[in-house]
């Protein structure tokens, strides 16, 4: 046969109802980093910063969630950013985000928050960030009032963070579930807030412990919002803070049905109630979370 009366004749074929098969593309799975929230070895890292970072690595976690900013210095741990960045970099450790003290300047006038978010700028940039993070709010500030006018404060920060070119986030404990008027202070968060510019990040164990819905329920909300997670367990009788496997919360039942759409970065964390001390409890939780966890992501 003829080339030209081959491809005629294809053509014929085509029409005929012989349709080329269609080429899909393959979804890639996310790749997650083993992350830390280092406030749960304060005090290790307080005493030996390059051990603690050292044992870090050496248990698998590869991204840390700093706090303690220096805002004066624009530093992390008594090193300048950059150092603490080069510090890392050795240890081949990376961080995506930073718990930053906004709630001392809740109340400051617009030109002094200006100038904080400024600073934290700089040092995000300076470590490679991919989020600001606000963290807490004193009891004292738990109020209505605050959380009426909270909202618009974030949107401002988040506004200026985005400029910058990176991500904001606000981080819940247990009060942002309780009532506040007619309404939670999360909920009034989530409504108050613009999405682009405020994200969340979702420390599931106070969900668990404080929020009258569940994680799946909470995320469902918005899903394209909650770009984070906290990870810890809840002691069974006292519901304080324990090592991962130890508690009462079934993390292996409840990540697979979460909707992890717009989730970044996770990192586990214990604030206190050591069965030991912070690095045994990080040790147990890192294994516990690779053994059981960690191939759900």
């Amino acid at each position: 046969m003829k080339r030209r009366t081959f491809v005629k004749n294809s053509g014929l074929a085509f029409t005929a109802g012989f349709l080329p098969i269609p080429m899909f593309s393959i979804k890639q799975k996310k790749q997650y980093k083993m992350g830390l929230q280092a406030f749960t070895i304060r005090d290790a890292m307080a005493k030996d910063l390059l051990g603690s970072l050292k044992t870090v690595k050496s248990l698998g976690y590869e991204d840390l969630e700093l706090y303690g900013f220096d805002s004066g210095k624009i530093a992390y741990y008594g090193h300048t950013a950059t150092d603490f960045k080069a510090i890392l970099d050795d240890f081949g450790l990376s961080s995506s985000s930073c718990h930053y003290g906004f709630s001392d300047y809740l109340n400051a006038p617009k030109d002094t928050l200006r100038k904080f978010v400024d600073t934290c700028i700089k040092g995000a940039h300076a470590l490679k960030h991919s989020y600001i993070t606000w963290p807490w709010m004193a009891p004292e500030q738990r109020t209505l009032e605050t959380f009426e006018r909270l909202p618009d404060l974030l949107n401002t920060i988040g506004e200026q963070v985005n400029q910058a070119g990176l991500g904001f986030a606000y981080h819940n404990h247990d009060f942002e579930f309780h009532t506040y008027g007619e309404n939670t202070g999360f909920d009034m968060i989530l409504k108050g807030t613009d999405p682009s510019l405020v994200k969340i990040q979702l420390d599931l164990y106070w969900a668990v412990h404080s929020a009258s819905k569940t994680p799946k329920e909470l995320i469902a909300t918005a899903p394209e919002r909650f770009v984070m997670w906290h990870i810890k367990d809840m002691d069974k009788i006292t519901r304080d803070y324990t090592e991962l496997g130890n508690g009462s919360i079934d993390y292996s039942e409840m990540i697979p049905a979460l909707d992890t759409s717009a989730l970044e970065f996770y990192y586990l964390e214990q604030g206190g109630n050591f069965a030991e001390n912070s690095i045994q409890s990080i040790t147990d939780s890192a294994d516990f979370f690779k053994r059981n966890l960690k191939q759900l992501f």
